[in-house]
């Protein structure tokens, strides 16, 4: 089966469906924001501040649903600074909990294999007594920062893909 683009960004890529949630809905003063860069690279860049209870910033993207029942992976072709980030998905957008994995970035290109079945779910930060991932679609995706300390991070996005 050949792979699934869920999303791949080019030099003239709408942004339109991304859209950053950073601590402020709780108060927190951390600040990301997403370009397409000269290069076609989606630049997810801001600070992680933990001032006002914050701590985190998330890049989020929401589509149509995406059948994923044969797919057993996540591909992600990035470059990151050097930081811990996550990768989320959910099922449905209007459910409250996600399913995530943590991933270490080099500073150098990367291809990241993410298995469905490795992510976890999660509510604010705690882990919750379900199963792993096990659905047969999602209609969100999402990077988050939030390493517990103040920060600037850079994330090059190239893409996104099912496997």
């Amino acid at each position: 089966m050949s792979p699934s683009i869920i999303y791949d960004f080019q030099k003239d890529a709408s942004t339109t469906n991304w859209r950053v949630v950073d601590d402020g809905v709780m108060g927190g003063l951390s600040q990301g924001k997403l370009q397409v860069d000269d290069d076609g690279h989606g630049v997810y860049s801001g600070t992680v501040s933990t001032e006002n209870n914050g701590g985190f910033s998330s890049l989020r993207y929401r589509f149509s649903t995406m059948e994923v029942s044969e797919n057993h992976s996540v591909v992600l072709r990035i470059k990151g600074d050097g930081k811990i980030y996550q990768f989320r998905v959910k099922d449905k957008v209007n459910q409250d909990h996600s399913y995530i994995y943590n991933f270490q970035t080099s500073g150098e290109w990367q291809t990241i294999e993410i298995p469905l079945e490795e992510m976890y779910p999660t509510y604010r930060g705690r882990k919750l007594n379900i199963p792993n991932f096990k659905h047969s679609q999602i209609e969100e995706i999402a990077f988050l920062i939030g390493n517990k300390k103040a920060e600037s991070f850079e994330l090059l996005i190239d893409k996104i893909e099912l496997k």
